[in-house]
């Protein structure tokens, strides 16, 4: 099987999930620590190389507070979960923001935990604009485009998987993903199962890529 280099993860549908189940939306938040890790994990054993989760964007802060400090401390939990795995993690988000948690801070450089081997992206407190935002200033040619903007450390995505039904972008890496394919999984992402991931896979594996060519 031909396998992605660099899967996107888009984990949507915490709220929808929440409140389909009785509860608040901010109580969906937690229930994506779990998936995410068995992603990590299946991404390990399949040998992908580098993975990019979406945590949320600049956008997303303006939610609720409650909403806001549910979503935060769930990406400050996955972040430091991951630190307990072989992994090579970064951290990438407007840091000059107050919405950017202070507890994320030293990971915003990339960092070896274990043993390595998998390059870990988080998004947190994202957003294409400040991503893009450095090109304005710069007098480079667009072909150096990946070497300016503020995520440049992550590289071109292969696939790109959104739980949650909707079909949409919603501002991910909008150069790296120049090129993805678009996975959809119908289900809430606290919903995930093992399969969604092999189906992704499957799917990637009968599509033509000629990256335009």
């Amino acid at each position: 099987m031909r396998l992605p280099k660099h899967i996107g993860i888009i984990p949507d549908g915490n709220r929808r999930w929440a409140q389909s189940n009785g509860l608040s939306k901010e109580q969906g938040y937690d229930l994506g620590l779990d998936p995410g890790l068995e992603l990590f994990k299946l991404c390990k054993e399949c040998g992908i190389k580098e993975i990019t989760y979406y945590g949320f964007t600049i956008d997303n802060t303006k939610r609720s507070t409650l909403q806001r400090l549910a979503f935060t401390k769930a990406c400050i939990d996955a972040v430091e979960m991951l630190t307990k795995e072989d992994a090579e993690l970064l951290v990438v988000g407007n840091t000059k923001s107050n919405m950017f948690p202070k507890e994320l801070y030293p990971y915003t450089t990339r960092r070896t935990f274990g043993k390595g081997g998998l390059k870990v992206n988080f998004l947190v407190n994202y957003g294409w604009e400040w991503d893009l935002n450095p090109i304005k200033e710069c007098d480079e040619t667009l072909k150096n485009i990946g070497q300016v903007i503020h995520s440049n450390d992550i590289s071109r995505i292969d696939l790109i998987i959104r739980w949650g039904g909707r079909r949409r972008l919603s501002g991910f890496l909008p150069v790296q993903s120049i090129y993805s394919d678009f996975y959809i999984v119908e289900d809430f992402w606290p919903d995930f199962k093992r399969q969604h991931f092999f189906d992704a896979l499957s799917w990637y594996n009968t599509q033509d890529v000629t990256l335009g060519g």
